[in-house]
This record gives structure tokens, sequence and C-alpha cells, in this order.
């Protein structure tokens, strides 16, 4: 192992010595075990699936809420989409809201509220250049839809 010298502030260092005393342990187990830990959380954490934060969830819900309930083609949900500094692109099954132009992935469509699947039922069509048009056929083969009979209304919420 190769020594490493820390400065704690001694509070701090009360409650490593507490920790070190009732596990019957040293204070550099105690240490080395919280590194340890916090490597794997942060480890862990960087494979969960990518989901935006709620704090930009519920302002871009809000600001693109009129745009993507009133868009009556893919063209006219771009044009207006865009206008507002932001596009849908493919990703995977589904689309995925970006900075426009720059490119930056802010979310997915599903979390403003709006599934691929939505949207290709409306508009009765794939996204334009949707690498998985399979996904889009399937959707409109479906009696109605994967949720029933088409809606004019603008679904706000849906489940994952």
């Amino acid at each position: 192992m190769i020594a490493l010298h820390l400065k704690l502030p001694p509070d701090m260092l009360r409650v490593v010595d507490d920790l070190a005393r009732r596990r019957d342990v040293t204070a550099g187990q105690i240490v080395r075990q919280m590194i340890a830990d916090g490597i794997r959380y942060e480890t862990q954490r960087a494979k969960t699936p990518v989901r935006a934060d709620e704090q930009l969830l519920a302002p871009l819900r809000a600001r693109l809420a009129r745009d993507l309930a009133h868009a009556g083609s893919w063209r006219d949900l771009q044009t207006r989409l865009r206008a507002q500094g932001v596009e849908f692109r493919p990703a995977g099954g589904g689309l995925t809201l970006h900075r426009f132009p720059g490119g930056d992935r802010l979310c997915k469509a599903s979390e403003l509220g709006y599934s691929y699947a939505r949207l290709v039922q409306r508009f009765r069509a794939g996204f334009p250049g949707h690498a998985h048009s399979w996904v889009a056929d399937r959707i409109l083969t479906q009696k109605g839809g994967p949720e029933g009979p088409p809606h004019e209304d603008p679904v706000l919420i849906e489940d994952d």
C-alpha cells in the first residue's frame, strides 16, 4: 500500500476514531472502507439509466407543452421545437430531446410525457429517418395502437 496523509477536521476525526473503536479496527481501515464504498457508489451510479433531473424536466415540460400538444405532424413538431431551441432525435426505440443547435442531450421524450408510441400513433407515421422503423410499423399495425384509440388530448403523464 501507498501511504496517504490526510488533514481532517477534529469532529470528523473523532467520528472515525469512534467507529474504529466500536468495530475494533484501525482508523485507517475505516477510512479505506469509506473510500471503497464511495468508489463503488460512484461506479454503480454511473451504470444506472440516464435519466434527466426533475429540476430540468419541469421547466422543459411547461415550456414545450403547447408545442407538443398542438403539433400536427413530425415536421410541424420539429419546427416548433427548434423555435424553442430544442429538437427530437432518434435514440434506440424512441426519441431524445437535444439542444438545437448544439446537440446536448436533455432527456427522453417519454420523460416529457410523450412516448414515441403515442407520437407515432398521433401522427400515424414513424419519426423521419428513425433507424428502427419496425417500432413504428408495429405500433401502427396494432388495432388502435399500443394504448387504445388515438387521442387528440395531450398525454402529460406516462407510465414507464
